[in-house]
């Protein structure tokens, strides 16, 4: 996951550094997402547009020695790491989990992708992730984002979390906060901290919020 992470953002000799095979107790990067359900003529889930808007200092990692007489980078200047970003992601679902009528739902690659740096220096990729099949959202359709091993921090804004794009009439989106830590589950990851170890493979689920589209 680490190595995946690393090389599908574009991350050179100090990010490696940073991101080193030990470092694995608790994030080393935190992105602030956003996402948009994106529905079919027909009323189906047909995609999740995504906003990733990452951490001040893994931005300050990804456009090191890029700057162009201090002018911010644009989305044609990062295009080729745009490219490298989302490939790489693909071997770990996009840190995407979705289910439909309580079945897994399936992605294909991404058909839109971009990289571009912000006014406050923070670098955001967006892309759009296919569903494999059109899903219906008449039982509920719900997704999740987050890293398994708790390496990258993924938090829902708290602004604009979730919205809806072609809906149909009535739609509804509910997100549920993460349930909070049994004793147990906070030892470990209190002791990671200090150890240098991963308190588990599934322990991003464990502080990852749910969204859930209803629609009648």
């Amino acid at each position: 996951m680490r190595r995946a992470w690393q090389a599908g953002l574009g991350l050179g000799s100090m990010a490696a550094i940073a991101f080193s095979q030990h470092a694995a107790a608790h994030p080393h990067v935190w992105v602030t997402a956003r996402a948009q359900v994106v529905f079919d003529e027909r009323g189906a889930v047909k995609a999740i547009r995504h906003s990733w808007t990452f951490d001040e200092m893994y931005s300050a990692f990804v456009t090191q020695g890029q700057e162009k007489d201090g002018r911010l980078m644009t989305k044609e200047d990062l295009a080729p790491l745009a490219k490298t970003n989302v490939e790489s992601l693909a071997e770990f679902d996009y840190f995407t989990y979705a289910k439909a009528t309580g079945q897994k739902v399936e992605f294909d690659a991404p058909a839109e992708y971009s990289l571009e740096e912000q006014q406050d220096k923070r670098i955001v990729l967006r892309f759009t992730l296919p569903l494999r099949m059109p899903a219906s959202a008449s039982k509920a359709f719900s997704f999740q984002v987050y890293d398994p091993t708790y390496f990258v921090s993924f938090e829902m804004d708290k602004q604009n979390p979730v919205t809806l794009a072609g809906a149909p009439k009535g739609c509804s989106v509910r997100i549920l906060g993460a349930n909070p830590l049994a004793a147990e589950d906070a030892k470990k990851l209190s002791e990671s901290f200090f150890s240098g170890l991963s308190p588990g493979s599934d322990f991003g689920v464990k502080l990852a919020s749910r969204t859930i589209i209803a629609c009648p």
